[in-house]
């Protein structure tokens, strides 16, 4: 019962809870596994997700480099159990990345910088 409830908490038909999107896989086009949602960046005045920081390499955390995607870019997929974004691997190292401790200023011309990257403007 109380995995049941848990459930409920957590998810239903249109929502979900953002402790259940963070650590969730994310695959890239050919399904291999390209790392996990680190975290979610929302507005803070509409509430919209913007933004899903994609963690990539490392080892228990160190030597990580974080992709911040468009929120749009991840579609879910059941079979895999995780996201999956139309991008390579090496097309994500080719856009907007950071390592730990050097997160950029999320301000409109970051944003501006992801979203034109990906084809999102």
């Amino acid at each position: 019962m109380d995995n049941i409830q848990t459930m409920d908490r957590n998810e239903t038909q249109d929502t979900i809870s953002s402790e259940k999107v963070d650590g969730t896989a994310v695959y890239g086009r050919d399904g291999e596994k390209i790392g996990s949602v680190h975290h979610l960046m929302i507005g803070k005045r509409d509430g919209k997700v913007r933004h899903a920081v994609v963690s990539y390499g490392g080892f228990l955390g160190m030597g990580e480099d974080y992709f911040p995607l468009p929120w749009g870019e991840l579609t879910y997929n059941e079979d895999h159990g995780g996201y999956v974004v139309n991008r390579d691997v090496e097309q994500l190292k080719g856009g907007p990345r950071y390592s730990r401790g050097q997160e950029p200023t999320w301000d409109r011309s970051y944003d501006q910088q992801v979203s034109g990257y990906y084809g999102k403007l």
